[in-house]
């Protein structure tokens, strides 16, 4: 999500950061690999995982990320780092503007852990701590090294994140947020979800229900996923 808009989101726990066929649903990640820029967002009900309400009109995927070849496009070595990219794709085929301002994008693993978005920060100390420099020579740490939030976290979150936090109707909008899967039990995928809760009208008058996007379902559409052959 643009910086913009991650200034006007409540950055609290749990809140969200402001980030049909087989055939269709690998084709994202296949362009993603040779391009600059993840492929423009298709309808959220094309992806392998996504969650429809049908009464209140509206989709919800996710289309995780856990091959730094197929999202190249980012400026940095996130998945190196234990956060897991998710595109997040919204589809409102109502006649109202839906409103995200509220929306809690939780990762819910097998284990029932809840891990909210990451903020701006939060990455930034993932990737520049003595105790992130893995495969390095340096002895690993607890000791924090204090950066300003570095440009390039920045940068693609203007790029790659949510443009706005409106979702207008007959619309998609999609964007990228990043969760700290770091400490989970390899794959940490497997049996996880993501819940989307808060999501409301504009108008503020109505509250949806819930929506629940089981990453299993990603999975069994991209069997060549290295979250299907975990590390032994």
């Amino acid at each position: 999500m643009s910086t913009h808009c991650l200034r006007r989101l409540r950055i609290t726990t749990g809140s969200l950061l402001v980030f049909a066929a087989t055939l269709a649903c690998s084709t994202p990640l296949i362009y993603a690999a040779d391009h600059k820029g993840p492929p423009p967002a298709q309808p959220a009900a094309r992806y392998a995982a996504f969650d429809a309400h049908p009464n209140e009109h509206v989709s919800i995927a996710a289309e995780p990320c856990d091959d730094p070849k197929l999202c190249s496009f980012f400026r940095l070595p996130y998945i190196q780092h234990g956060l897991l990219p998710v595109r997040v794709v919204i589809t409102n085929d109502s006649d109202r503007p839906l409103s995200l301002e509220d929306a809690r994008m939780q990762f819910i693993s097998a284990n029932n852990d809840k891990i909210p978005a990451a903020t701006e920060d939060d990455i930034n100390r993932r990737l520049f701590t003595i105790r992130s420099a893995e495969g390095t020579k340096i002895p690993l740490t607890p000791i924090t090294i204090h950066h300003p939030v570095d440009k390039k976290i920045t940068q693609d979150d203007n790029d790659f994140g949510f443009k706005s936090t409106v979702v207008e109707p007959h619309s998609t909008l999609a964007g990228y947020l990043f969760y700290d899967i770091k400490d989970l039990d390899d794959p940490a995928l497997v049996h996880a979800e993501l819940y989307v809760k808060m999501v409301h009208t504009l108008d503020g008058k109505q509250e949806l229900f819930a929506f629940s996007i089981a990453f299993d379902k990603w999975l069994a559409a991209n069997p060549d996923a290295p979250s299907n052959h975990p590390r032994r």
